[in-house]
């Protein structure tokens, strides 16, 4: 399965989301800011990174650009999470080559998941039809009879 690196400097955060991606499956690594996260992810070569914007040391926006102008690190997923809804920073999260930017307050952790799903395309397309019972049967249920109805009756179900 894939690896995710959750980028995170609330610990409660961070171990929240851990704990949910690893009940998807996926292989979780960690880190507390952007300038851990740049040596894990050249370390571990995650397939998706689920990273914070405001960080200390160094910011979200700079770990994706840095990220992204390292041959190492270019082609891995980054999903950007944040409380900035502006839409002057997503359109910077998007211009410095996030897969997807997520405003925190308009997401739940469930979204996340399945947009890290989306992202690297390893949910199968019906999979939420696989979830679904089958519809019953459009079929009518079989008429009742009496197998031996009383003398004086006549039997209907001929």
């Amino acid at each position: 399965m894939s690896k995710i690196m959750v980028v995170e400097d609330d610990a409660s955060l961070r171990e929240i989301y851990s704990i949910r991606i690893t009940a998807e499956g996926y292989n979780v690594v960690s880190a507390g800011d952007g300038e851990e996260a740049l040596a894990v992810a050249v370390r571990e070569k995650p397939d998706l990174i689920l990273s914070d914007v405001m960080m200390p040391k160094i910011s979200g926006f700079d770990m994706l650009d840095i990220l992204r102008s390292t041959p190492e690190t270019a082609k891995i997923k980054v999903v950007m999470m944040t409380a900035l809804s502006a839409e002057d920073q997503r359109q910077r999260g998007e211009r410095l080559g996030a897969d997807r930017y997520l405003v925190k307050s308009q997401v739940g952790i469930e979204d996340v998941v399945n947009v890290i799903h989306e992202v690297l395309g390893d949910r199968p397309a019906n999979a939420k039809d696989a979830a679904q019972p089958e519809p019953a049967s459009t079929q009518p249920a079989p008429a009742p009879f009496a197998v031996n109805p009383p003398a004086n009756q006549p039997n209907v179900a001929k």
